[in-house]
């Protein structure tokens, strides 16, 4: 299996080629993410890692990074992305991080289908930096460890209307598959 950890650092993914902008300790292919083609062929990843790391992207940049991952992903091929909760200081507190935070509503435009009926702007079709990419997104919640031992019903409060109640976004998201070829 060809698993691949974008963004690496320092704390790379055990049995993940790590792919970083900078040479650290790990890093296994220094790579400017977001800008060019990421190194593998078309549909050659099994699997695609990135924690911390989205954030630092421009807004064009993640768009040219989820079309890379769309490309290089298997069609039974997924991703897993762990970004700051845009109501965090986490989201915040770092001056690398890029504009616009990272938020759920940001997940729908991932699908083809959603962009078609309801941002068709944002989409290759009709931006040069738009998404091409189709995928299948879930996703939920690193919590203040406060509130883990919380009841559901509170916890579901606690992340509509506290500050600090979430600290990180945890999605999958899974190559869509159109009638036997990946989309």
């Amino acid at each position: 299996m060809v698993k691949i950890d974008l963004g690496c650092g320092t704390k790379k993914q055990a049995d993940h080629i790590g792919l970083d902008r900078i040479k650290f300790d790990g890093v296994d292919m220094v790579v400017e993410l977001g800008v060019v083609p990421l190194p593998f062929e078309d549909a050659s990843v099994d699997e695609i890692y990135t924690s911390h790391f989205l954030e630092h992207l421009t807004a064009p940049q993640r768009c040219q990074l989820l079309n890379e991952c769309a490309r290089v992903l298997k069609a039974d091929g997924k991703m897993t992305l762990i970004v700051p909760h845009w109501a965090s200081s986490r989201a915040y507190g770092d001056p690398t991080h890029q504009w616009p935070p990272i938020g759920e509503m940001w997940f729908c435009y991932l699908s083809k289908s959603w962009r078609a009926e309801n941002a068709p702007h944002t989409d290759l079709e009709h931006d040069p930096t738009g998404y091409a990419c189709d995928f299948e997104c879930t996703w939920g919640y690193g919590l203040n460890q406060q509130l883990t031992t919380r009841n559901q019903e509170f916890q579901t409060f606690a992340i509509n209307y506290y500050r600090e109640a979430v600290y990180d976004i945890h999605a999958t998201l899974k190559k869509k598959v159109t009638h036997g070829l990946s989309a």
